[in-house]
């Protein structure tokens, strides 16, 4: 279940997605939404249409958001809703599905809205129940074969703020279809292999894989974490992150 980390994360990124769109969403789907923090930071910033999906396993009495704005939903299977929304959220929540569902959760998401707020874990990450960590890489291909282009607006505006944790600073990312691409002027399109990156204080806490492709990224971001820590020596600043 989704804890204070959550919500204070949610608090800080929630109004910079928003002030990165030409228009604000008036409705908003939440993909795995635990008990609703996310959607709570949005009903708070004025977005009243909102909806979340999730297991039916998620307590009631601990709702962040009305009863009525929850349905108890099996994300192994194909979603089928009625409507559309302005914007879809999942945030780490596909690393808990298994691998073969995660070509038809991505096309669900599409489905549901223009625009989609992502974060899933990265290999390595760990946590519990999670069956499929990739890398922001992967995801973006199977959105990129919807036409939706990844656009890496946030991390680098968290990527030192203590009141977002460590998972969302690494991964969350927007996804946008063509069309929301060019609505919002905010969002810049970046290639796929711009985006697999481990944040520096993160990566030290990271479970140990057997992945050739982590190792190297790991030790390229431990190399940029030292000359960081010796610049901001030289300089008497505090380094980053």
């Amino acid at each position: 279940m989704q804890g204070d980390g959550s919500a204070r994360s949610a608090s800080a990124i929630v109004p910079l997605v928003l002030d990165l769109l030409t228009t604000k969403p008036a409705s908003v789907v939440d993909v795995g939404c635990g008990v609703g923090t996310w959607l709570a930071a949005f009903r708070s910033a004025g977005v009243s249409d909102i909806l979340g999906l999730d297991g039916d396993y998620v307590d009631r009495s601990m709702l962040r958001v009305p009863t009525s704005a929850f349905q108890p939903t099996d994300l192994e299977q194909a979603i089928r809703l009625t409507r559309t929304f302005d914007l879809a959220c999942s945030l780490e929540v596909a690393e808990h599905l298994t691998p073969a569902r995660a070509g038809g959760f991505v096309a669900d998401l599409v489905q549901l809205a223009p625009l989609v707020l992502f974060s899933a874990a990265a290999p390595g990450q760990g946590g519990v129940n999670h069956i499929n960590e990739r890398w922001p890489s992967y995801w973006a291909r199977l959105f990129a074969e919807h036409g939706y282009e990844c656009c890496d607006a946030i991390r680098d505006t968290v990527w030192d703020r203590d009141d977002v944790v460590p998972c969302y600073r690494q991964n969350v990312v927007i996804f946008a279809s063509r069309q929301a691409l060019a609505a919002n002027p905010g969002l810049t399109a970046v290639r796929p292999g711009q985006l697999d990156r481990l944040h520096p204080t993160f990566a030290e806490q990271m479970v140990p894989v057997d992945d050739p492709v982590l190792l190297a990224k790991h030790a390229w971001w431990a190399y940029l974490r030292r000359r960081q820590r010796k610049q901001a020596a030289a300089t008497g600043q505090k380094p980053a992150g």
